[in-house]
């Protein structure tokens, strides 16, 4: 791909609205045109990552690549920039998307490893082996090595891979007991890595209040040299107990639900977290009933797996977790945190639901707004014309509900007049008059918005159509060269900031419609050149 039609792809993508993503720390995830995951990324801001992609034109070969793939977005919501690396190396070892796997390694982040030796050391750990101990995973490098550091000084563990015949210098400058000498006794050297267990098992505070004890009775017998041993490494560990922070593996599965009741409707947000890890996210809209909570969970349950803990937003009738615990075979804990980690995570997906379901519509209502609409522009539907040289002339049409594509309802039609064929404004009046009096005729209800992609002339062909129906629905028009939008019976047209949400949702439905419409165009002339070919 040339630079060039870069540059025309990233126009192209501002059908992707980076005014919707939210500046918070998060994983973004783009979809192919099938809605296949073809990679996932981490940010601390995840608008100003997601717009980098579309703005800048100084990408390597691989990203120029990704980006011309791209068809959708998602992202999930977290509260720190932490909580997003852990996510992100979750959701690529599970979905393994095509384009990490190249421009990003999804290894693991690496553990503490006590090693099954006499005299056991410390070490960096990405693979596990049988005799050795591990903590972790680390999601900061450099807070996992400063622990190990820390850790060997604290209790002068051997880093030697042999034991030597001999002290090393680490004995001399006292960073190790030396074993290898004898100075250190195997009952004396596995009380360190007991304590070393207790600082990684994050158990820092029961340690200190030992080692306290420990420095007491050593002051008491003048031991004031033992004494003041301990009292550094209580020092230590409480510095170390405020900077460490690692992720720490749960041996449970939850399941954390929240939701949002909108104009009747339910929309619910659910999160499969796997051993304290993020795995997936299901979302659900479905009609307001008194009971509907008790008979999501109900039929949720009945066919996906039930983990041992469920965190929800409000009490629920004690029959309901019978059932869990009888489905499961065991007890299901159903909880309703109201502090701690759990409202944390409560609250985190309540976010998420939030900008899942509610971030499209705020474009929406932005739109109602700056074109002065009376009601708001549910439903829209945008045409677009397509030819190669006045040949293969067709017609597309596509269609945005609440904000989002809606597949199912895009039409396309291939120009039957033979005077549209070669009109642009014909070939616009032709296909809204097939559309609308289909619609008019079955009784089917209409859209909201109909957005045309041209200038003066091909609203007014349109309008006309929808005057000989008696049709009153508000119609506009884009001009591509200034992306001006057009109104009837105003001849001046609208000129909207580039950065307001209201144009770059427009933007959004004609470039879809287009992208629509061209891709029919290249299906009937590669079928054309096939039949052509095949009678050669």
């Amino acid at each position: 791909m040339t630079r060039n039609a870069y540059a025309l792809r990233v126009t192209y993508l501002n059908m992707i609205d980076c005014s919707i993503v939210p500046a918070r720390p998060g994983c973004y995830i783009y979809k192919d045109e099938k809605g296949n995951i073809i990679y996932i990324g981490k940010a601390k801001d995840l608008k100003k990552r997601v717009s980098s992609y579309f703005q800048k034109r100084d990408h390597d070969r691989k990203t120029m690549h990704l980006i011309n793939n791209i068809h959708s977005i998602d992202y999930i919501v977290t509260d720190n920039e932490i909580e997003a690396l852990l996510l992100e190396n979750t959701l690529i070892k599970k979905h393994k998307p095509k384009y990490n796997i190249d421009l990003k390694d999804s290894r693991r982040y690496a553990s503490i490893e006590i090693t099954g030796e006499d005299f056991p050391r410390l070490l960096v750990a990405r693979t596990k082996h049988e005799k050795g101990e591990y903590y972790g995973p680390f999601v900061s490098g450099q807070k996992r090595d400063y622990l190990i550091q820390l850790l060997r000084k604290i209790f002068k563990l051997r880093t030697c891979k042999r034991l030597p015949k001999k002290a090393c210098l680490r004995y001399h400058i006292k960073l190790c007991d030396a074993p290898c000498t004898g100075n250190i006794s195997r009952e004396d050297y596995s009380e360190k890595i007991k304590n070393v267990r207790y600082v990684l098992k994050n158990n820092t505070d029961l340690l200190i209040e030992d080692l306290k004890g420990k420095m007491d009775n050593a002051s008491r017998e003048q031991q004031f040299e033992k004494a003041i041993e301990y009292r550094e490494q209580i020092y230590a560990l409480q510095y170390m107990s405020q900077k460490q922070k690692m992720e720490r593996n749960r041996t449970y599965n939850e399941d954390i639900i929240d939701y949002i009741i909108h104009e009747d409707e339910v929309f619910l947000l659910l999160f499969n977290i796997d051993k304290g890890a993020l795995h997936n996210k299901s979302d659900f809209i479905f009609p307001y009933s008194e009971d509907f909570f008790e008979e999501f969970l109900v039929q949720y349950y009945s066919e996906h797996e039930i983990p041992e803990i469920i965190i929800v937003p409000c009490n629920i009738e004690n029959s309901v977790k019978d059932f869990l615990s009888y489905k499961k075979g065991k007890k299901v804990t159903v909880t309703v945190p109201k502090s701690g980690d759990k409202k944390h995570l409560l609250d985190l997906v309540k976010k998420n639901c939030e900008i899942s379901f509610f971030g499209d519509m705020i474009k929406v209502e932005e739109l109602q707004k700056k074109l002065h609409l009376n009601d708001i522009p549910s439903v829209i539907e945008c045409f677009d014309i397509s030819h190669l040289s006045g040949t293969f002339t067709v017609g597309a049409m596509v269609q945005f509900r609440k904000g989002k594509p809606d597949k199912n309802n895009y039409r396309r039609f291939k120009i039957k007049s033979p005077e549209a064929i070669q009109d642009d404004f014909s070939s616009i009046a032709e296909v809204v008059r097939r559309r609308y009096t289909r619609l008019y005729e079955e009784g089917s209800p209409m859209p909201d918005l109909i957005i045309i992609d041209g200038g003066k002339g091909q609203l007014s062909a349109a309008l006309e159509e929808l005057n000989k129906l008696s049709l009153k629905i508000p119609v506009i028009s884009i001009a591509k060269k200034f992306e001006e939008i057009y109104f009837p019976g105003f001849s001046r047209p609208l000129r909207l900031e580039r950065t307001e949400k209201a144009l770059l949702f427009i933007q959004e439905i004609r470039d879809e419609a287009h992208r629509f419409a061209i891709t029919y165009n290249r299906k009937l002339r590669s079928s054309e050149w096939k039949a052509i070919n095949s009678e050669q």
